[in-house]
């Protein structure tokens, strides 16, 4: 079990984005909502402070800090889909109310950035030859498509 658990900084929306997140990604659930017992800047006694959650097997915390944080590029979320409809269903889920980038990043409607790949993709990178090239071709796409990284990485 990882001693590492992510947390990801709401305003207000802590468990709505928690629930948001468990129904599009596999694996996923709401393991526990803690409320406010003192005043704080954010929350209020009795609101929701803090949710744990379970995405894709990894476990998350979400807070309500009180204040919009801003998520930059420097750290995002990855998602390692099976195959392409997976990739299509998740991609498009998260992409609802967010702005698509490229090379499979997306920023969600809470401004989290994403990177929705081939599972397989850490392995393709292993190799440099296959990596050049599927690098080369994910560098042409916004989402990614997976038949056609695997077109230029079997040409490799």
């Amino acid at each position: 079990m990882s001693r590492i658990t992510p947390c990801l900084w709401f305003n207000d929306q802590a468990e709505e984005a928690a629930r948001f997140y468990c129904a599009i990604l596999p694996d996923s659930r709401i393991d526990k909502v803690h409320m406010a017992l003192v005043e704080s800047p954010g929350p209020q006694v009795g609101d929701v402070l803090l949710v744990e959650f379970t995405l894709a097997g990894q476990k998350i915390q979400a807070i309500n800090g009180g204040s919009d944080a801003d998520y930059g590029l420097a750290v995002s979320m990855v998602f390692g889909a099976r195959d392409q409809t997976e990739l299509d269903g998740v991609w498009d889920a998260l992409l609802e109310g967010g702005e698509a980038q490229q090379c499979g990043w997306l920023a969600d409607r809470y401004g989290l950035h994403w990177q929705i790949v081939p599972d397989n993709l850490a392995e393709i990178m292993s190799d440099p030859v296959k990596a050049k090239a599927a690098m080369s071709e994910v560098f042409k796409m916004v989402k990614i498509d997976i038949a056609a990284i695997a077109k230029v990485v079997a040409e490799a």
